[in-house]
């Protein structure tokens, strides 16, 4: 699914690029980036929680996030003010993973759109040998950013900052389970539930660079989890960041 959306954004994109070239016929610059009025940015980087339980750990380098964004710059107070509005779509991928070789389960008591933390292995069997282990969690986002560009005269050569906010919708969260069994073998499982999670989440992007590299971070002000329907009845929320690179 993340590969589909990831290909539609990039169609959506070269779509627009082939019908303002028509009118606009933009260079490309020796040994830079095409000089497009739109951009396609790659987000890479890590996740974490921040407000969560002790008992909440994640692993650091095994929960990871990628994003696309497609996003249309607007000029705003004047062509040569330094700032710029960027709204546009996206879609944002976040892998966690849990420490101690635990995952997140369907509460028994609470049943759909529930979860609770276990341990792999009590559901699984003492005797497997586990080898993936990770909840993935989806979304479609709409971001808008506030951009300053610091060369007025030339943004495509700036040093920039932007303060921006993300709006998304879930659209699929599924855990992945594998692991080696004396009785069963190797065994692949991936079970798309809920989990719990908020449908919808909100939060603030800070990011700093070039056009064509930057650092970003984003931090979701809605809590990760619906209240009561999440492990240890947290109101843990997200916290990314990492590298960017702006392909035009």
């Amino acid at each position: 699914m993340k590969k589909i959306l990831t290909l539609a954004f990039l169609a959506f994109a070269l779509n627009a690029q082939a019908q303002e070239s028509d009118s606009e016929s933009p260079k490309t610059p020796v040994g830079g980036r095409p000089n497009i009025p739109n951009d396609l940015t790659v987000e890479f980087g890590w996740t974490q929680l921040t407000n969560r339980p002790a008992d909440l750990a994640i692993n650091f380098f095994g929960s990871r996030s990628y994003n696309v964004y497609y996003q249309k710059p607007f000029h705003i107070f004047g062509e040569n003010s330094g700032f710029v509005l960027s709204p546009g779509i996206g879609i944002s991928t976040n892998k966690f993973a849990f420490t101690d070789d635990q995952n997140l389960f369907r509460s028994s008591t609470l049943g759909a759109e529930s979860s609770v933390l276990k341990k792999v292995n009590s559901v699984y069997g003492t005797t497997i040998e586990l080898k993936t282990n990770n909840l993935a969690v989806n979304y479609v986002e709409v971001p808008v950013d506030l951009q300053y560009n610091f060369n007025k005269k030339d943004y495509s050569k700036s040093f920039r900052l932007s303060l921006g906010a993300r709006v998304g919708m879930l659209y699929q969260s599924h855990t992945k389970i594998g692991y080696d069994s004396p009785t069963s073998g190797a065994v692949k499982i991936k079970q798309s539930e809920n989990y719990g999670l908020e449908k919808i989440r909100y939060g603030l992007h800070l990011k700093a660079g070039s056009p064509g590299f930057n650092v970003w971070t984003t931090y979701y002000l809605s809590p990760m989890w619906q209240a009561k329907r999440g492990p240890f009845n947290n109101e843990a929320n997200q916290v990314s960041f990492g590298i960017a690179l702006g392909l035009f």
